[in-house]
């Protein structure tokens, strides 16, 4: 029997623990952050908040896993996908924060999700699947109640972040697969990047941040919530599903702000709403992935 802390253990909770769990672990996080994030708006621009956000995660992550040590072992081409990943991850969120600053969060949420039923619909191959996506796609749209703004520099924003959110999950997807690097010391490298890159456009507009223990507290809050747990949880799940499922299973996420309004924030869905989380929670659940042929 294997032993707590071998690395047999590891591998036994590796393949105990199912991907969809990490999943709804980032779900709930997901939306956890902007709830810290709304409190700082006041103070703080929006690309302020967002370079705070990245930075605080970089710091964590760089304390946590040490990630210098993993560079030099990589060949330059995985250096290349761990740079590109980090100027997404540093672009997408800019554009996000400037998104929400000027359009509906579930507006920005919606047009998120777009670009990724793309990635689910490339791979489907079955009727099942292409029911499951037609469902995620309907219950979404329920759920979000798109609208057209007359805020074309929002919309522009928003367009981005949704692009970018796909080259997220494609990148981070790849991350996931790469041969003798952990899953987080990739993620861990592709923040501090982002931080970096992020600097110029956000360390001015975060300077009040530095003089308030408040402030800086909360700004700690959004990088943990936003961008450490969320983002460990993905990694998790993508090395174990693939890309297609991912997309799909990203439908959740509207799904899950439903819920933790109503918990948290006393924001009650109405019945069509919980009519559309329902329809989202019977897609993910009809979405089967093709088993591998046996050689």
């Amino acid at each position: 029997m294997a032993l707590p802390g071998s690395g047999s253990y590891r591998e036994v909770m590796r393949r105990t623990v199912p991907p969809q769990a990490y999943f709804i672990v980032s779900a709930v996080f997901h939306y956890l952050g902007p709830a810290f994030a709304v409190l700082l708006f006041a103070r703080i621009d929006p690309l302020g908040v967002a370079w705070l956000r990245i930075a605080a995660a970089g710091l964590i992550f760089s304390i946590w896993r040490r990630p210098w040590r993993a560079w030099r072992l990589l060949s330059w081409g995985t250096r290349r996908l761990v740079i590109a990943w980090g100027a997404v991850l540093a672009v997408m969120n800019c554009c996000f924060y400037l998104a929400i600053d000027r359009i509906p969060l579930g507006t920005v949420a919606a047009a998120e999700f777009a670009p990724v039923i793309v990635l689910a619909a490339i791979a489907v191959r079955s009727l099942r699947n292409l029911l499951a996506l037609v469902l995620a796609v309907g219950g979404v749209y329920v759920l979000t109640d798109i609208r057209l703004s007359h805020d074309w520099i929002g919309m522009v924003f928003t367009a981005l972040n949704a692009v970018l959110f796909a080259a997220y999950v494609v990148l981070g997807h790849r991350m996931s697969r790469v041969e003798g690097l952990r899953r987080i010391d990739g993620l861990a490298l592709a923040m501090g990047v982002a931080s970096v890159l992020a600097l110029p456009v956000g360390l001015r507009a975060a300077v009040p941040a530095f003089t308030d223990p408040g402030l800086l507290a909360a700004a700690v809050g959004v990088g943990v919530c936003s961008s450490v747990i969320p983002y460990v949880a993905d990694q998790l799940a993508m090395a174990r599903l693939k890309r297609s499922t991912f997309a799909l299973m990203l439908a959740l996420l509207p799904a899950t702000a439903t819920v933790i309004g109503a918990v948290v924030l006393r924001q009650f869905p109405r019945p069509a709403e919980l009519a559309a989380v329902a329809i989202i929670v019977v897609a993910v659940g009809l979405h089967r992935e093709r088993e591998p042929r046996s050689p």
